[in-house]
């Protein structure tokens, strides 16, 4: 396996980056990794918080940090004053690249982690639901989703068109499959492609990774569609995708690949290839190669085929654990999301445990009803919930964006009496122009609890 430096070294002389200069982030990276090997040969190698806005300096910072054996936090320099209070007070950094307005004024010695074989890769996991943390990650974790991901897809070489956070999994994993395998990496920001200032290169020869807020973006417009129809493969995750925003990506004959995978798999584990999407088949697809997935019962027993129950993961690109505490079992993880393997071994989530809503006895799963309201076509985004209620323990809500200002939610309600049954309907309906999402397309619930707690609260008053 080629290390950080290797690969930096190999890739040193080719024009790797598109719309980006290869040459400066050689430099930029070289510079830096001289600078901090000097600062390591003094002692224990530096905490670097990497909150660079610029993708260019981003990259060759995580690089030159990695190749000097650094541990480095990727960091959203977006985030608000509370959020960096977190990181600061559990991270206590020693540098920090990138311009931030809040730095901490007491810097306390380094937390005592096992000293890795390679260095600890801190991704942030957890922030849609207020409380940032970091998963740990090495060199050798990203590379076994990399060689899981070539494997899988039989390629030698990634290109990767990148309009996702570099911070985050889903963009720092498409840096790492074209960086470490030598292929090629545009990088762009999603408004620049919504408003058609698109860079030039052979997307027949690239993949690109969408959450489903994205892809339902640009499938709103004709020319970003047949644009996106060009490319090899088009990875969906980071959220469930609803089917009618399926159904129309396969109309258009968009080479769809929904995943399933998180921070803490260095992203995806699962993939439907796109011919088989293109087929017809709806699922998470099949494991790739660096794991394997099991599903067992509340007692810990696997099930057979087609029966759901709690996914347990098990893969060589396992998170160590989450800073500063590293996991003792490393070899598996129980997630909670629920979910089955059909007869062709292809994974399908059901929702996420903590998710489900119980009303009246029956379990519920918002996932399908959040698909069924799509498929109405009168909401832009919809989201449900569970809140107690004396009556049934926990009432249906959902809190959706109308596709027209007129719309009624009795008029949805109608569509759905032959889609769904009656106690699967929800019993409140909460209009609102925006839903609090990440840049991942990950909902916040805390804040959707908070809003209909409000909302009951008015109606009641």
């Amino acid at each position: 396996m080629e290390r950080p430096l290797d690969c930096f070294n190999n890739l040193a002389q080719n024009d790797w980056l598109i719309g980006y200069n290869s040459h400066q982030f050689n430099q930029i990276a070289q510079e830096l990794y001289l600078e901090l090997t000097q600062i390591s040969a003094c002692g224990t190698p530096p905490k670097i918080i990497l909150a660079e806005r610029e993708p260019l300096r981003f990259l060759a910072s995580f690089i030159a940090a990695c190749a000097a054996n650094c541990p480095v936090f990727l960091c959203n320099p977006d985030w608000g004053t509370q959020e960096w209070q977190q990181v600061f007070d559990l991270v206590q950094p020693d540098i920090i690249l990138g311009e931030l307005l809040h730095t901490p004024t007491l810097l306390l010695p380094h937390s005592q982690l096992p000293t890795p074989h390679s260095p600890l890769i801190m991704i942030p996991t957890g922030g849609s639901s207020g409380q940032i943390k970091f998963a740990i990650h090495t060199w050798e974790t990203l590379i076994a989703s990399v060689q899981g991901f070539t494997e899988y897809f039989q390629i030698k070489q990634v290109n990767s068109f990148c309009i996702l956070p570099l911070y985050h999994v889903s963009g720092l994993m498409q840096f790492m499959r074209s960086f470490t395998t030598g292929g090629k990496l545009a990088i762009q920001l999603f408004k620049a492609v919504e408003s058609n200032q698109i860079l030039n290169f052979k997307k027949s020869e690239f993949f690109i990774s969408l959450v489903p807020t994205q892809l339902q973006r640009l499938l709103q417009n004709p020319e970003l569609t047949q644009w996106l129809s060009q490319f090899n493969t088009v990875l969906l995750g980071g959220a469930p995708a609803w089917n009618e925003l399926l159904e129309k990506a396969r109309f258009h004959r968009i080479r769809l690949a929904p995943t399933y995978g998180m921070t803490e798999t260095a992203s995806q584990i699962a993939t439907l290839k796109p011919d088989d999407f293109l087929g017809g088949k709806i699922s998470s697809g099949q494991i790739l190669p660096h794991a394997k997935v099991t599903i067992r019962n509340q007692q810990g027993e696997i099930l057979n085929s087609n029966k759901i129950g709690n996914l347990t993961i098990h893969a060589q690109s396992l998170a160590l654990g989450y800073y500063p505490i590293i996991r003792k079992n490393q070899d598996t993880f129980q997630v909670d999301d629920l979910g089955f393997l059909d007869n062709q071994g292809h994974l399908n989530i059901v929702g996420r445990n903590s998710d489900k809503i119980i009303t009246g006895g029956e379990n519920i799963y918002p996932a399908e009803i959040e698909s069924a309201i799509q498929a109405t076509q009168m909401v832009a985004d919809i989201c449900v919930i569970g809140i107690s209620d004396k009556h049934w323990g926990q009432a249906l809500i959902a809190i959706y964006i109308p596709k027209q200002s007129n719309t009624s939610p009795l008029k949805i309600q109608t569509l759905l009496k032959d889609k769904l049954s009656k106690f699967k309907i929800p019993k409140y309906w909460i209009s609102q122009q925006n839903l609090p999402r990440n840049s991942q397309g990950k909902i916040n619930r805390q804040q959707l609890q908070q809003i209909a707690t409000e909302f009951l609260q008015n109606s009641i008053t």
